[in-house]
């Protein structure tokens, strides 16, 4: 994928530049504008195709959050351009696919390669009750070549390197190796309600997490005091 940001502002546009004949997949939404060399399709959200794929599509939506369709942009002559925006305000970061592979949360995946795909790995019941991170289903990705995520804020990464373990806030992950072990618990008392801090994901092992600097819960219950009610 060859792509640049707009300007060094806090709140980037990405530009992918296609060849003729090249494709990727885009988040339904996120389109800004394109140069008018660029063909936009809506594809179901699943790698089968049919009453099967629509299936599936819709099965990913109910237990993740994710839109069934995902919008694919092939270049129609060398040179096409197109910009994309995520729904949040924050950074955007690459991950390479295939030497690594990652588990991606809610709402972070903003375009990949047309040989990058994820399915969605179940959870045990336990992790899908009380995870932010997609329910009974979580995004795992698959292939090889690029992935861009997104986030509410900034991105910062965390490697580990096995010696110890790191905890972090259930809200602010954004996406980790699949090379580490997770658990999601409660922070501490009852459900956190004394530190304010709820649940969080202690990762272990040989690998990186991602976080995101700031989380969409904390905005709206800041906002809710100031939204008018019946």
């Amino acid at each position: 994928m060859n792509y640049t940001f707009t300007q060094s502002t806090a709140f980037p546009l990405v530009e992918v530049i296609l060849a003729s004949g090249e494709e990727i997949k885009i988040e339904r939404g996120s389109m800004v504008y394109h140069n008018g060399d660029v063909s936009l399709e809506g594809k179901m959200n699943s790698n089968s195709g049919g009453v099967g794929g629509l299936v599936k599509a819709f099965g990913r939506s109910m237990v993740s959050g994710e839109s069934i369709f995902i919008t694919k942009a092939t270049g129609m002559r060398d040179g096409a351009k197109i910009s994309l925006a995520p729904s949040t305000p924050g950074a955007i970061r690459e991950l390479k696919i295939g030497g690594e592979q990652w588990r991606i949360c809610d709402k972070s995946f903003l375009a990949c390669d047309s040989s990058v795909t994820y399915e969605m790995k179940r959870q045990s019941v336990g992790k899908a009750l009380f995870g932010g991170t997609g329910g009974f289903f979580i995004m795992e990705t698959k292939g090889n070549g690029s992935m861009l995520v997104n986030s509410y804020g900034d991105i910062n990464e965390i490697h580990l390197d096995g010696s110890k373990s790191i905890v972090v806030d259930n809200t602010h992950v954004v996406a980790w190796s699949t090379s580490l072990n997770y658990t999601i618990k409660v922070a501490s008392g009852t459900f956190g309600f004394k530190t304010g801090e709820g649940l969080v994901n202690e990762f272990s092992g040989v690998g990186t997490v991602l976080i995101q600097t700031r989380n969409i819960q904390s905005l709206a219950q800041v906002l809710i005091p100031f939204i008018p009610r019946n």
